[in-house]
């Protein structure tokens, strides 16, 4: 059984309940040298502002367009059914108006380049099928499921969150299979769909409620070259399609040449594009990630704790989030942990590149200190730690990260559960 609710560590010194304990603060025991360290590089844009869709917000003359567009659109329709992701149109509610502002404000407002950009994607839709695409089975994607293009969880605001990565397709052989004719990029075109339906799926198209998706970008290995016109159709597809869709664009492990070809297309790009902009550079991936996303709902690629089979499990269980500075050794104490149960716990730092162990330490005199996992230098690449432990006695659980061969902070969490044993004592 999981508990979500915090217990702090003298209440779980006290808890005759089994179950399991929420995470504490670290205690940081041995000081930084070194109090102002360099940060890792992240292009910066003007945060972005994500819009009211309550019309009270909007100024007279957005107003007037959008019931122009109810108009135009009104006029324009053959019936009176025309919908999109299940909301009729013109049925005059705020869902409704979601929608056309969401066409609105892609032309600027003005009326009669949305009507044509909403009466296109009217068709494109019925003739793509996109309204019945999440029911369309795609198993000859399935390697592809959670590497290429896949939602998985929320960022801090709640916004359902769409990673992609193509680096897989620097394989030849990989990318035939998938690229390799025209017939080839229409299935994976359409799979691609089928994932952004699933996480439009989940916006509430009111306003005040969340009406846009988060889109991360892994910049890895991507071949640029190859996937030029399939980055293109996807691109244009989306932009014609999905306006106002994203909320921000976080482009992750960005190589050096991309923020130079950033500042050479900056002034051609609007304050409201660039606003939506995040670009960090490979070895900020983690740092940058904390900053929008909760580390229990960031892939463990990327320095988070989220696995694939965590999704089958219900909601991820919360993470106690830390910083660990350079040159600075922080001590992670879980007390209260009785004779015959067991811990769990997972523990992740952003960028790694330091020292980890666990030790279980017994609260009776004369009982040794247990090394549960000996100290060893854990690469910069690796993915989160999980790991358990049954203790004979009771004592409590000590995990250490040092980073005092570093100079650089690092973003970090962790989180843990205790299950007491079901033996009864006589």
């Amino acid at each position: 059984m999981d508990s979500s609710s915090p217990i702090s560590v003298q209440k779980a010194l006290k808890s005759q309940e089994s179950a399991p304990q929420s995470s504490p603060k670290p205690q940081s025991l041995k000081k930084s040298f070194v109090t102002s360290l360099m940060e890792a590089t992240t292009l910066r844009t003007p945060s972005f502002k994500e819009d009211s869709y309550f019309t009270s917000h909007l100024k007279p003359s957005e107003k007037k367009a959008l019931q122009e567009l109810k108009d135009k659109l009104q006029a324009a329709s053959s019936s009176s059914c025309c919908s999109m992701w299940g909301i009729p149109l013109l049925g005059g509610d705020e869902k409704a108006d979601v929608i056309l502002l969401k066409f609105l404000r892609a032309r600027d407002f003005k009326v009669s380049d949305s009507l044509h950009m909403l009466e296109k994607c009217l068709s494109w839709r019925k003739e793509f099928g996109a309204d019945t695409i999440l029911e369309g089975d795609f198993s000859g994607f399935k390697e592809l499921e959670g590497v290429v293009a896949y939602m998985n969880g929320y960022d801090r605001d709640g916004h359902p969150v769409c990673y992609n990565a193509y680096g897989v397709f620097k394989d030849k052989e990989m990318y035939e299979r998938i690229f390799g004719d025209e017939e080839k990029l229409k299935k994976f075109l359409r799979w691609r769909v089928q994932v952004l339906e699933r996480g439009i799926e989940q916006l509430h198209f009111k306003p005040g409620g969340i009406n846009s998706i988060i889109q991360v970008t892994d910049l890895k290995d991507m071949p640029k070259r190859e996937l030029r016109v399939a980055s293109n159709q996807i691109l244009s597809l989306f932009q014609d399609n999905y306006p106002e869709m994203v909320a921000r664009k976080i482009f992750i492990n960005v190589p050096w040449y991309f923020s130079v070809l950033y500042s050479m297309f900056s002034p051609f790009l609007t304050q409201r594009t660039k606003s939506k902009f995040v670009i960090a550079k490979e070895g900020n991936v983690a740092e940058t990630l904390y900053k929008f996303i909760r580390p229990e709902d960031i892939p463990v690629q990327y320095g988070g704790l989220s696995r694939p089979t965590d999704l089958q499990n219900g909601p991820p269980k919360p993470a106690s989030e830390f910083t660990v500075k350079g040159g600075e050794t922080v001590n992670i104490q879980i007390e209260g942990i009785e004779g015959g149960a067991t811990i769990t716990w997972d523990i992740v730092v952003g960028g790694w590149d330091l020292e980890y162990s666990a030790e279980f330490v017994p609260n009776g005199e004369g009982s040794y200190t247990i090394a549960v996992e000996k100290p060893r230098k854990i690469a910069a690449n690796e993915e989160a730690i999980h790991n358990s432990f049954t203790s004979k006695e009771a004592g409590k659980m000590v995990l250490s990260v040092d980073n005092t061969a570093s100079r650089k902070r690092k973003v970090a969490a962790y989180r843990y559960i205790v299950r007491k044993s079901a033996t009864i004592s006589a």
